[in-house]
């Protein structure tokens, strides 16, 4: 009993990271954050990847178990929200391939009596750069149907958690590390790379805004042909 519960924990906390890792991509997109942090001082870069890592977590966690209702309650629904958040990284892959150098967050200046890090550290670095509609989309596709009975619940939720955390450990990893990472390609092949990453990032947007409005679209013409 012990071995089958175990193995299925280890079962859905790896489709919960092969699920996720590839949208995430941690290492793809450390060149464009560290563009963005390129003005803070170490202590603020280490500090920045860690509420990266820890606000990944918490935001694919609570998208995986109770993102369904959420979107329920508000009467949003998936589609909205790729459509929704596609625009948004469309609009950070564009503002890296229209500008003359990358802008660093820490350039702009703080409201009085904000924590710049921490509220930045969010947005944008966590939602949309990291953590976008299209991982949060899926998030909530793998806690849309949640099992019936408290013990197979509480092993659904626990490998969940386990599979997020591997994630939010990926991320913290590429992201804390990402000069040393960057270094050996110099800054011709920093620059060349992140114009590439922003332009795959662009892509990426456009991506999920068709499968949103396609979506959008299916929605609203299946009633009438049906």
């Amino acid at each position: 009993m012990l071995f089958d519960s175990a193995r299925h924990i280890l079962e859905i906390a790896f489709l919960a990271v092969a699920a996720l890792l590839p949208i995430v991509d941690p290492l793809g997109g450390a060149p464009i954050y560290l563009a963005m942090i390129a003005s803070l001082t170490p202590p603020e870069r280490a500090r920045t990847a860690t509420l990266v890592a820890i606000n990944s977590f918490f935001l694919l966690l609570v998208s995986i178990l109770v993102g369904a209702y959420v979107l329920d309650f508000f009467g949003v629904s998936i589609p909205a929200v790729q459509v929704g958040g596609g625009f948004l990284v469309c609009a950070i892959g564009w503002s890296f391939l229209t500008s003359p150098s990358a802008p660093a967050v820490s350039e702009r200046p703080p409201a009085p009596g904000t924590d710049l890090v921490s509220q930045r550290a969010f947005y944008p670095l966590t939602m949309p750069l990291t953590v976008g509609p299209g991982s949060i989309s899926v998030a909530v596709t793998l806690g849309a149907n949640p099992p019936r009975g408290l013990r197979s619940l509480f092993t659904t939720m626990l490998a969940h958690v386990l599979g997020v955390l591997v994630i939010a450990i990926s991320i913290f990893l590429c992201y804390r590390y990402a000069e040393r990472i960057l270094r050996k390609l110099g800054t011709s092949g920093t620059n060349v790379l992140i114009r590439l990453s922003a332009f795959i990032l662009f892509c990426i947007g456009v991506q999920i805004m068709w499968n949103g409005l396609r979506a959008l679209i299916t929605q609203l013409w299946t009633p009438a042909s049906a």
